[in-house]
């Protein structure tokens, strides 16, 4: 290892930016995060950690109670307009197979443990990394209030689902697609939550709704409904009563609750095709400007987390010199995963989002019909997929073993 600190600057403090921050602080790197935006987020929505997640966080030595997460409800699944479950999923079950249940919490809870286990100044609010130039040298890493101080030994690009770095150096990829579908998302605050909230996803014709409750008694809901691009109704609880109203409870009462002005709406979008690879000289990309993926297997974030310990694995030990090549063998590590889960995830949602009649009762049929083991089984190759692989300098893998 070199005997000069390395430095990496990570454009971008989401989730994946600020795990490979961590990561990389505690394998020795100086980091530097910039973040456009003026401070930290305050409203946003929840997210699932699935197993291969926490066991990503457990390598990179992250203590995941810090965030104030908490297993999901007892229960899972999927239901009917009507409340009839299509499939239900014990959660003590998912526990004992995949050596821990899902934890459900705040983005920004998540966000602002990461930022506390950084040192202090580390992340650099209202600076926008607006180009990387010579990335296969030393890169020169220019923002919003200038030009960083020196040269970088590595950049991160998790500049999110537009990436403006994605589009610069690979100017010729066909870039996002819609899936057709646009999303709600909001958190209610405890007092607002109703008793008693199951974790559920509810299916529809061309619609959904989800409740998700979250630590300290909040509860996270969002919708999705098939819709033209660019699609945003004035009236935002008025839609979703008109959606939703007569489904079954507790979402009439969690319409009734819900603030507009903390609902979050975007357009569904993933890549239109994988990139080629996942870096260039000394930069590297991750999480959604890497591998942007429709949410219906909930596995955005937890692929970022787990982009951001293989990078900091495989650099871990490289020297300097061995940087570019270390970012070869992330690419190498990385592009296969997370394009197979990009491409499932669109076909999943594809299949939710169906709205002729009868596709939709042959698919709730099928759901009732699957039996949970079988279903479960679908999933090992999600939850169970992470692993760290062998370092550049010969290291043996470190495994992601249950937790």
């Amino acid at each position: 290892m070199s005997a000069v600190q390395r430095h990496a600057v990570v454009a971008g403090a989401g989730i994946g930016g600020l795990t490979a921050a961590l990561a990389l602080h505690r394998k020795g790197w100086r980091v530097t995060v910039c973040e456009r935006a003026p401070g930290p987020a305050t409203v946003g929505a929840g997210i699932v950690l699935a197993p291969n997640a926490l066991r990503a966080f457990d390598a990179i030595g992250f203590d995941i109670g810090s965030a104030a997460g908490r297993a999901l409800p007892a229960a899972m699944g999927l239901r009917r307009p009507d409340g009839r479950w299509l499939s239900r999923a014990d959660t003590a079950a998912l526990a004992a197979r995949y050596g821990g249940p899902p934890l459900a919490l705040h983005r920004s809870a998540l966000a602002a443990a990461l930022t506390a286990a950084l040192p202090g100044g580390t992340v650099r609010h209202g600076v926008e990394v607006t180009a990387v130039d010579g990335a296969d040298g030393f890169p020169v890493v220019r923002t919003t209030a200038g030009d960083l101080d020196g040269s970088a030994d590595l950049v991160v690009a998790a500049d999110g689902i537009h990436s403006p770095l994605r589009r610069r150096y690979f100017p010729d990829h066909p870039g996002l697609h819609h899936s057709g579908e646009t999303a709600w998302r909001t958190v209610l605050p405890a007092a607002a939550s109703p008793a008693g909230a199951v974790t559920a996803e509810t299916w529809g014709r061309g619609e959904r709704f989800g409740v998700v409750p979250l630590t300290d008694g909040r509860t996270y809901v969002y919708a999705t409904a098939v819709a033209p691009e660019g699609h945003r109704p004035s009236d935002v609880r008025a839609e979703l009563r008109r959606r939703f109203g007569s489904w079954h409870d507790p979402i009439p009462a969690l319409l009734e609750r819900i603030d507009p002005a903390a609902v979050l709406q975007h357009d569904l979008y993933d890549l239109a095709a994988p990139l080629p690879r996942f870096h260039h000289g000394r930069l590297a990309w991750l999480g959604d400007a890497a591998h942007a993926m429709t949410p219906n297997l909930g596995q955005g974030g937890c692929q970022a987390v787990e982009d951001a310990a293989v990078l900091a694995h495989l650099l871990d030990g490289a020297g300097t010199d061995g940087v570019p090549a270390a970012l070869a063998a992330y690419s190498a590590a990385r592009c296969a995963r997370t394009d197979a889960v990009r491409v499932r995830a669109r076909r999943a949602g594809r299949i939710a989002a169906l709205t002729h009649p009868l596709a939709v009762a042959l698919r709730d049929l099928a759901v009732r019909a699957t039996p949970a083991g079988v279903a479960h089984r679908a999933m090992d190759d999600l939850f169970d997929g992470f692993t760290l692989p062998a370092g550049t300098q010969g290291a043996p893998a470190g495994v992601g073993t249950r937790r």
